[in-house]
């Protein structure tokens, strides 16, 4: 896509500070990281969500993010990783190009907890979301 920003990072249009690419997967340091060692994984053709994403591309993505979040932990030894991906602007995604973010958590790190945002649904509610997203 020719306005993506990440799509110019993949393409070198844009310098970044690469940790990993293959043929799939291109991976580099998010330039307003969390922490140190923060990398987001995208893919180098252009998805913008999961909803997009074709099966083994988001599989590839995945596997490559542990790899990296195996690598961070040896080297940097964080008491945590979060691993996320944002699908909307709504659900936080900045960039419209699909992209896992390994954000080490250290004792200095601000993490956004949800607990407190948590719904409790009832037996029967919960009954009615299990048999609407069942996969047969």
């Amino acid at each position: 896509m020719e306005d993506c920003i990440f799509c110019k990072i993949v393409n070198g249009e844009i310098p970044s500070f690469k940790v990993y690419e293959d043929d799939t997967v291109f991976a580099f340091l998010d330039i307003n990281p969390l922490s140190k060692g923060h990398v987001l994984v995208l893919s180098k053709e252009h998805y913008e969500n999961i909803l997009e994403v074709p099966e083994d591309t988001y599989a590839h993505m995945a596997k490559m993010t542990k790899k990296i979040s195996d690598k961070v932990q040896e080297v940097y030894k964080p008491e945590g990783i979060l691993v996320n991906q944002n699908n909307g602007k709504r659900a936080g995604q900045q960039i419209m190009h699909i992209h896992i973010h390994v954000k080490p958590i250290y004792k200095d790190t601000m993490v956004f907890s949800e607990a407190n945002h948590r719904k409790k649904f009832d037996d029967q509610k919960m009954k009615k979301i299990q048999k609407e997203l069942a996969i047969d």
